[in-house]
């Protein structure tokens, strides 16, 4: 009996033994199969593993940062609007709200959090807390926002996240915490297109980063968790709630005192400075277009190290312009303020009109104005792409859909047929302003239209339209270099015919002082075609004020005929304003740029951009055409500046109308800056069919108006300083009193060809 208890205590003894040797069995089985699966996995044996090059230059989609000269932050260009800050650039507040919230053991992990690991198994997975939080470290999270998840499956959850655990450490053994810190939040998504810190502090609360404060940093902090449930635009209540969530945990993990936490979590969610970050919107839209379409070129002959061209839309170049974000925003409002006004009068103009907006065409070119506007639009290149034929692409263009709709009011969703949206777009007056400084070259001011989202056609560079009377002083110009003309110089004001030109007799626009002798500024003041007219003929030649404008700056064609006396020559708003600064830069024009220089995202400089300049006209003359253009200010048809405007500034400026009022135009010149200003249709058959109305004077010039009382009152552009360079050796009579009575003296009478008249003063 004693026997077999014994024997039964070895056959349990010796079952134990061998149970506990194939548990340990299993165990190190199971140690030595997940080291080999973590090896194998850290040497991209199971799939894509990141290498030590990637993780030193990890590569993620950095938008390029456009910059204003006054270094405020025009956009962003890129397919993820994200620019990076430094570690240096974030707030303590914000650094510890977030390890607060996502990682309190951050700085004494190595990358994966044990602890909050088996927390998570503990509580989440075997307790069914789903509130007890997650085992992910900030570095896993890194990890997963440098290199994506690509398999969503349960089982592909699971390897990618044993795959984010090997990433994390090795991202711990490369970079510092706090570059792991910095990384982390430039690279996570907070809506609204707003990809990392700098973007969503601007975007929410139009601040850089450092400039948060604590209750703002605890509401980016808070949108981690989930951006658009607790978006502060879309979702108020939801995204307080959880910000005082966000320093309720500052305060647990004693970053923030109670008496600091009570103030934080009183005070009101501010989202009055919301501005969503997209390239159809923000300060600058048709700029940023240029300039987006300008790296594109550049990188074609730009190489990175690697020896792949440089993307605009992920390498995080930063582009330095010439733009003043102040000047840009003054031009913009302008545009909105005249433009709203503007377009309610031609809106009432055109009512019951049959063929509104166009008039002088027929039900045939109408149409065909439609379809080639359905042919240049992205709905039509979509079904072509598909493989709809133009009959089948025509009919889905007459299905009615839902749509969001351009209205100055805002924004409006409708339903209408794409073609009827077609013509609805035809009735909006459209605009293009430059402004370049004469002294530099540097384009200060660049609108391209009245809303880039809408209407994406480029009217200050890409557009060339009739520039009218704004042509004459070009005009005068060579007249009076080739003649030494004084402003006071007289002339019949009769009619001119051109004998060599089919008798071409141009015709003034109304009959005050026709016949009367005029001085050269009244002339061009009051804008007669008479004075412009004979001037081309008598004191200079077609040829003369071709030469003399390509030296100004004008390449676009120019025929060498009379009748571009008159502004027949269709020009970009850009040539006009790049060729008057000449004028305020005594005669020296200077090419205009519009960036200085092109970094990478590191700072370094890849090119910088530098002027060219050459003598387009004297010195003397240069300030006697600016003299005859302040008369257009002070008396002429820009005389509503002063009275109606209230500008102070010292102004040389011409307003031009062509033929039918499609464009207006206003030539502005300050000693600081020379702007042209269009305004317009989009085709030359849209507009007013009053001359009151569709004037330069009612339409471009009150933008020029609006946009420079703005300058004139923000005194740190200091507008309102100083006149235009008066030369030290100038020979030419400018107080015509004085000029009338030495003529008196002289035998020659002042009609006469002034060739002669010179010859014998």
């Amino acid at each position: 009996m004693a026997q077999n208890k014994s024997s039964n205590k070895k056959e349990v003894k010796t079952d134990a033994s061998l149970y506990v040797k194939k548990m340990w069995k299993i165990y190190l089985g199971f140690l030595a199969f997940m080291t080999l699966f973590f090896f194998f996995l850290s040497l991209g044996w199971l799939g894509f593993m990141p290498s030590f090059e990637e993780l030193e230059n990890p590569q993620s989609n950095q938008a390029s940062e456009v910059f204003a000269e006054d270094g405020e932050t025009l956009g962003y260009i890129g397919f993820q609007n994200r620019s990076n800050v430094s570690y240096s650039e974030l707030p303590k507040n914000l650094i510890n709200a977030l390890i607060a919230t996502e990682d309190v053991r951050f700085y004494e992990h190595s990358g994966v959090d044990m602890r909050s690991l088996f927390r998570v198994l503990g509580k989440t997975v075997l307790g069914g807390n789903r509130n007890s939080g997650g085992g992910s470290t900030l570095s896993q999270q890194l990890a997963k926002n440098l290199f994506p998840r690509e398999r969503q499956s349960k089982v592909g959850v699971i390897y990618s996240k044993l795959k984010e655990w090997v990433v994390a450490i090795k991202l711990e053994r490369n970079y510092t915490k706090d570059e792991i810190l910095t990384m982390y939040l430039n690279t996570v998504d907070f809506g609204s297109n707003a990809f990392g810190i700098k973007t969503a502090s601007r975007t929410f609360f139009d601040k850089q980063p450092s400039e948060l404060k604590l209750e703002e940093a605890a509401v980016l902090i808070g949108m981690l968790k989930a951006p658009s449930a607790y978006s502060p635009v879309r979702k108020t209540e939801r995204s307080k709630e959880r910000r005082n969530t966000v320093l309720a945990q500052m305060t647990k993990y004693n970053y923030l005192t109670d008496a600091e936490l009570e103030e934080a979590s009183k005070k009101p969610l501010d989202i009055s400075h919301y501005n969503p970050q997209s390239h159809d919107e923000g300060i600058a839209t048709y700029f940023r277009e240029y300039v987006r379409n300008y790296i594109k070129e550049w990188s074609k002959d730009h190489k990175k190290p690697n020896g792949d061209p440089y993307d605009v839309h992920k390498d995080g170049l930063r582009i330095y312009t010439t733009i003043d974000s102040r000047m840009q925003k003054y031009a913009e409002q302008a545009v909105k303020e005249h433009m709203i006004n503007l377009q309610a009068q031609f809106f009432n103009h055109i009512k019951g009109y049959k063929n509104a907006p166009f008039t002088g065409l027929s039900d045939e070119d109408i149409q065909n104005t439609l379809t080639q506007a359905m042919k240049n639009s992205d709905r039509y290149r979509n079904l072509k792409q598909d493989g709809y034929s133009d009959s089948e692409i025509k009919a889905e263009f007459k299905k009615k859909t839902e749509m969001r709709i351009f209205t100055w009011s805002g924004d409006r969703d409708t339903i209408m047929t794409p073609w009827d949206s077609l013509r609805y777009y035809k009735f909006f007056l459209n605009t293009g302003i430059v402004s370049v400084e004469p002294q530099t070259g540097h384009v200060k001011v660049y609108v391209g239209g009245i809303d880039y989202k809408y209407f994406k056609y480029d009217n200050a560079t890409l557009g060339r339209r009739q520039v009218g009377s704004t042509f004459k002083p070009f005009v005068y110009a060579a007249a009076m270099k080739d003649n030494q003309l004084s402003p006071c110089f007289t002339v019949p004001n009769q009619s001119v015919t051109f004998e060599n030109y089919d008798n071409w007799t141009p015709k003034n626009s109304d009959d005050a002082r026709e016949g009367e002798m005029v001085t050269l500024k009244w002339a061009l003041a009051n804008s007669v075609n008479y004075v412009s007219a004979r001037l081309i003929k008598d004191y200079t030649t077609p040829g003369s004020v071709v030469e003399l404008v390509r030296r100004m700056g004008i390449k676009s064609p120019v025929s060498r005929y009379p009748s571009i006396c008159l502004g027949t020559p269709d020009l970009s708003v850009f040539e006009m304003a790049s060729a008057m600064a000449t004028l305020a830069n005594r005669g020296n024009h200077i090419e205009p740029i519009m960036i200085t220089r092109i970094c990478d995202n590191k700072g370094m400089v890849l090119e910088s951009f530098t002027t060219k300049s050459n003598v387009a006209l004297d010195a003397q003359t240069s300030y006697l055409v600016l003299d005859l253009m302040k008369g257009v200010v002070e008396s002429g048809t820009g005389a509503r500046l002063r009275y109606r405007y209230g500008v102070r500034s010292v102004i040389a400026g011409k307003t031009g109308t062509t033929d039918n009022n499609s464009d207006g135009w206003f030539i502005g010149i300050n000693p600081r800056l020379a702007t042209a200003v269009w305004v317009g249709g989009e085709i030359r058959s849209i507009h007013f069919r009053s001359t009151n109305l569709g004037q330069g004077a009612s339409m471009a010039l009150p933008i020029y108006g609006l946009f420079l009382n703005k300058c004139e009152k923000d005194r740190s552009l200091k507008f309102f300083e100083g006149d235009f360079f008066r030369p030290e050796d100038l020979s030419i009579e400018m107080d015509c009193t004085q000029y009338q009575q030495e003529i008196q003296n002289e035998s020659k009478p002042p009609t006469e060809s002034a060739g002669e008249y010179r010859k014998n003063w």
